[in-house]
């Protein structure tokens, strides 16, 4: 005869196992349902891009999360499915990530022909801040910030270590410290032109380096706040009525729970506008 704290011990475990999926399923169908909803009322295509600090699942670690390659990866994706007359809306939630993967996605923004804003409930730093000059419109919460895009090498800024080896003789500076220099150069060279690339069609040349040059060149820390009312100052295109849909979503990522996608959108090409 089998034992019943045994039966019951089984089929609490497969509860437990059962409950957490499915609670995870219903959560990405109703973000899927706010994206579709925002979609209808803007007609657009709506992209997520959302990093949020996450506990491992039944372990506990906090897992940090960022632009990464399989991000690009989901919203070129997603782009390819855009019909080239449909405006893309990218909402935008993150401390940064690979320079490789903003860079990919950022260029694809910039191709798309027709319009491409950035919404920023709360923040969106370094490669966040990245995509939002390859927008067309940025939208950010009244107090939402952005952030500088100076490059950083080794967990270190690549202007400070500039100065460094500038500052002390050629014979006391180790090999290693020099051979950083010059990636540290070449780095800002790169952001920098990049940046003006993306910056070039919504201001004047002279006042685009300009800008391109402020954000790459080590003026502030790497977090320093850019807030709405900076950013207009410095031409950029940006607005502060955020669609409450996208506040509403953003109350759908937790700070705390199970592992999840960072981008979500409705994984169909689009033909008909009014689907």
């Amino acid at each position: 005869m089998k034992d019943p704290l045994a039966n019951l011990f089984w089929l609490l475990f497969i509860i437990a196992l059962i409950v957490p999926w499915y609670k995870k399923y219903l959560l990405i169908q109703t973000r899927i349902s706010f994206l579709r909803k925002i979609e209808k009322e803007r007609g657009t295509r709506v992209i997520s891009l959302i990093h949020r600090q996450e506990l491992m699942h039944f372990i506990g670690f906090p897992l940090i999360k960022y632009i990464s390659i399989e991000d690009s990866e989901q919203i070129l994706r997603a782009i390819r499915l855009t019909p080239k007359d449909m405006p893309i809306d990218l909402i935008l939630h993150t401390p940064g990530g690979l320079v490789l993967a903003t860079e990919q996605i950022a260029t694809a923004l910039l191709k798309h022909p027709a319009k491409v804003t950035v919404m920023i409930p709360h923040y969106a730093m370094s490669g966040g801040t990245l995509l939002a000059l390859a927008a067309d419109e940025i939208l950010m919460d009244e107090n939402a910030v952005l952030g500088t895009i100076d490059p950083q090498l080794k967990a270190f800024p690549a202007v400070s270590i500039l100065k460094v080896a500038k500052k002390k003789s050629l014979e006391k500076i180790e090999d290693e410290t020099l051979i950083l220099a010059d990636e540290a150069q070449k780095a800002i060279n790169q952001i920098s032109a990049f940046a003006f690339f993306c910056l070039k069609s919504k201001m004047p040349e002279g006042k685009a380096k300009s800008l391109a040059q402020i954000l790459t060149g080590g003026r502030w820390t790497h977090d320093y706040p850019i807030t709405s009312e900076i950013a207009k100052e410095w031409g950029l295109p940006v607005n502060t009525e955020l669609p409450k849909e996208v506040y509403q979503l953003m109350n759908l990522y937790p700070q705390s729970g199970l592992n999840r996608p960072s981008v979500q959108y409705i994984p169909v090409p689009y033909h008909d506008r009014n689907e």
